[in-house]
This record gives C-alpha cells, sequence and structure tokens, in this order.
C-alpha cells in the first residue's frame, strides 16, 4: 500500500516537477538533529534514502518518538502555516540523503502557481492529518492506561 504523504502519491506529475526544479541535494549522517519542536521552520526535506524519527516534547518524559519517515515522504509541514515555527523534532535515524527546500522559495512558487499552490496544500494537508493520528495512537500506546486499542 502506498502512502498518500509521499511525494509520488501526494502531486500530480507536474507539480512534483515545478516543486523538484527548487530542491537541492543533501545528505546528514545518523543522529542529526534536522530540527527542533518550537524552533523556526524554514526549510523541508523529502527523504531519498535513509530514516528520520519524528518526536515530540512529553513534560516529565523522554521526547517520544511518533513515527519513522523513510523514502519519499515529506519531513515537515510547519513550514506552510504561520508562524512557521516547528510542531515537532526530527532526527536521522540512519544516514540520509534528502531534497531539501528553501520554504520561503516554495511559497513563493506556490503563491505564482495558484493551481499548483492548492495541490501542496493539500499534500500538506493530508500529512498533518496522518501525522496527528500517528501520534494521537503513539501517545496513547504510551501513556494511557491500556494503550490505543488499535490492532
Amino acid at each position: 500500500m502506498t502512502s498518500t504523504t509521499t511525494l509520488s502519491a501526494g502531486l500530480p506529475a507536474e507539480h512534483r516537477e515545478a516543486l523538484m526544479r527548487h530542491a537541492r541535494e543533501v545528505s546528514f549522517d545518523a543522529g542529526v538533529r534536522l530540527f527542533e519542536e518550537g524552533r523556526r521552520a524554514d526549510r523541508f526535506w523529502i527523504v531519498r534514502t535513509g530514516t528520520v524519527a519524528l518526536d515530540l516534547q512529553v513534560p516529565s518524559h523522554r521526547a517520544a518518538v511518533i513515527e519513522s519517515l523513510g523514502h519519499g515522504e515529506l519531513i515537515g509541514w510547519s513550514w506552510h502555516f504561520t508562524p512557521g515555527l516547528w510542531h515537532l523534532g526530527g532526527e536521522t535515524t540512519s544516514p540520509v540523503r534528502a531534497w531539501e527546500f528553501d520554504a520561503d522559495a516554495v511559497r513563493e512558487l506556490c503563491a505564482a502557481d495558484p493551481e499548483l499552490g492548492r495541490a501542496v496544500a493539500a499534500w500538506v494537508g493530508r500529512v498533518v492529518a496522518q501525522r496527528l493520528h500517528a501520534t494521537r495512537v503513539r501517545l496513547l500506546d504510551l501513556y494511557a492506561p491500556y494503550g490505543s486499542g488499535s490492532r
């Protein structure tokens, strides 16, 4: 089953191509903090290889890993919404190769092409919904008396 949060499932080919013209190839070693909850979200990534763990600060507990993301997945959606602050943290759990995007440049691209802007907004919205669900399930698994009950 293909995730609706991957680039290939999230955007039609013509919009993927327009977005990818703004991509920059980057790589990170394992254990690199890409971003911290509450800090400025000025970029985002699409994973080519490797994995990134998303985590959430939980008072009086260690950060809870919410989800691990890999090939084709969008890392970061906070850049798309005002005030542009990260809602989660992210750390590489293996060496990662990714495409990196400057948030300002992509917002300008979306403003100049409303059809592309709507497609990106719909894609990012699906990512947010999926991450919200994953966060809920993970926190219930970690902290609810009997877990989430999901099978």
